[in-house]
């Protein structure tokens, strides 16, 4: 499992852009934007692996300016996104392969999965609609990004 996560002063997620009616299905103020990819062979288990470190990671500054900080010790809020593309193979020729993505049904239910333990441990958590195609928008704060990956 993959996540790319940046450090935001704000993010939001539109879906629907061009229907007649547009959603966004989440925004947040100060924390972090997670896009998320499933690899095939993932489970629960690197599901609750990678929310663990996404919690635990320390990329905001604490009074020194040092990044000493946890999303949770900053009261920041969490805006997850899947995003599978993240889990192409990019090693050869000039197309990228999506053959380490989980399928589809797979990758909604691990998604669906990590979403409903980033709300138990956090409360409130938006997200993106899986599948959808999304126009995300954030200001990177810093820019601060970071890429976590726990191996299936």
């Amino acid at each position: 499992m993959i996540a790319l996560l940046q450090r935001v002063s704000e993010a939001s997620v539109l879906v629907n852009e061009n229907s007649s009616d547009p959603e966004i299905t989440g925004a947040i103020g100060v924390g972090i934007l997670a896009l998320v990819a499933i690899e095939k062979g993932d489970t629960e288990a690197q599901a609750d692996r990678l929310l663990q470190r996404l919690l635990a990671y320390r990329i905001f500054e604490d009074d020194n300016g040092r990044m000493n900080l946890n999303l949770r010790q900053v009261q920041g809020e969490l805006l997850l996104v899947s995003q599978f593309t993240l889990a192409a193979d990019t090693n050869s020729g000039n197309r990228p392969s999506f053959t380490p993505a989980a399928d589809p049904s797979e990758g909604r239910r691990l998604f669906d999965y990590l979403l409903e333990s980033a709300r138990n441990a956090l409360g409130t958590v938006p997200a993106g609609r899986f599948g959808a195609h999304m126009k995300v928008s954030l200001v990177n704060d810093g820019p601060v990004t970071f890429s976590l990956r726990v191996p299936p």
